[in-house]
């Protein structure tokens, strides 16, 4: 199985590049791979953009439209995942654990997405067979959600209220959020 850490873009709004931020001794990215891997992704792509990375762990592919939004970087990451299903992060969610990504994973379906109080958020699995219609359709920050939407009963909502928390981080006043370090299940 395959994991994509969304990770490209300039995070204006927290000051820099959210990929090289550190969180309790790791960065984001670092941390985003980790999770991947201990969730049963035995190979993890990572998009960057405006920033060069480099990634232990895991192949990074460059997004050279990085700031026309996670789009490009999604169609981006799964053109480099190929025909594989590929299990979606973005690098700004520090609390997931990788319990989150086990239970995507373990979904009979081929689209899959982790909720949270009923809420979809991440991680998301896409099945090979949907990867060239995402890639067609992915625009502007709203990455595969369109196409999910629109194909509702393909789509399996796996609630992992308790194996983490979806909250990102913005602001670098979020990094003190009370949610606790992510679970890993």
């Amino acid at each position: 199985m395959t994991g994509l850490v969304l990770a490209a873009g300039a995070g204006r709004r927290f000051g820099g590049p959210k990929a090289l931020v550190d969180f309790r001794g790791a960065r984001l990215v670092d941390r985003a791979v980790g999770l991947l891997h201990a969730g049963g992704c035995d190979r993890v792509v990572v998009v960057s953009g405006a920033v060069e990375l480099e990634v232990p762990g895991a192949e990074v592919v460059h997004n050279p439209n990085w700031h026309t939004g996670m789009g490009s970087s999604l169609r981006v990451g799964l053109t480099a995942v190929g025909d594989e299903d590929v299990v979606v992060v973005p690098v700004d969610m520090p609390w997931l654990g990788a319990e989150s990504v086990r239970r995507v994973l373990a979904a009979e379906a081929s689209l899959a997405v982790a909720t949270y109080g009923g809420t979809r958020a991440h991680p998301v699995l896409l099945g090979a067979p949907h990867l060239p219609r995402i890639i067609a359709t992915a625009a502007g920050d709203a990455g595969a959600r369109h196409y999910l939407r629109a194909h509702p009963h393909l789509v399996a909502e796996v609630p992992c209220d308790d194996t983490g928390s979806p909250r990102d981080i913005d602001h670098p006043g979020d990094l003190d959020a009370p949610d606790g370090p992510p679970r890993d299940g």
